[in-house]
């Protein structure tokens, strides 16, 4: 039993019985596919400012966090049940000073040639990416709010293209 959820949607991860099942992609093309996410972790002005002059007992903060996003990216199919194990051919991982927020936006962009998308590997990377620079700087605040993690656009599978939401970093 598929949740119908309307018009051709239904929840693909479940059998006809409603039991959990990892979806069959084999007759799938492999095609190019490409996913970005974003997110942002809100900080003090005080605590952006220590980032930005290397002012933290953990070293690089933002060197660390975007390597800890893509290795994050990499493990996605061991962190989330039903993911499928995709080879990864580019991630990369921006993280970009905002000081009217105060704190960082990042962004993450996965590319494949696979059967399958690769939406929760961007969205994993800018997650692990946030909770990372959280560590490495929770000496310096304890309230930093990790915030507005989503997907910002898709390219390539049967369901095309989503652009919607895109941000241009220059980093």
């Amino acid at each position: 039993m598929t949740q119908d959820l309307g018009k051709d949607r239904q929840l693909s991860h479940l059998n006809a019985q409603g039991e959990a099942q990892m979806v069959d992609v084999s007759d799938k093309q492999s095609t190019k596919r490409e996913a970005v996410a974003a997110g942002q972790v809100r900080m003090s002005e005080d605590t952006l400012a220590a980032i930005e002059a290397g002012n933290t007992s953990k070293g690089d903060v933002l060197g660390t966090a975007k390597l800890a996003g893509i290795m994050a990216a990499k493990q996605t199919a061991n962190l989330i049940p039903l993911c499928h194990p995709l080879p990864l051919h580019k991630i990369e991982v921006k993280i970009v000073a905002d000081r009217e927020l105060p704190g960082y936006q990042i962004q993450a962009s996965v590319t494949t040639k696979a059967e399958t998308g690769v939406e929760m590997e961007a969205l994993t990377a800018v997650s692990v990416a946030a909770l990372t620079l959280y560590d490495m700087a929770k000496a310096l605040e304890k309230s930093m709010q990790i915030e507005s993690i989503r997907l910002l656009s898709k390219k390539g599978g049967k369901s095309g293209n989503d652009e919607g939401g895109m941000m241009n970093y220059e980093n």
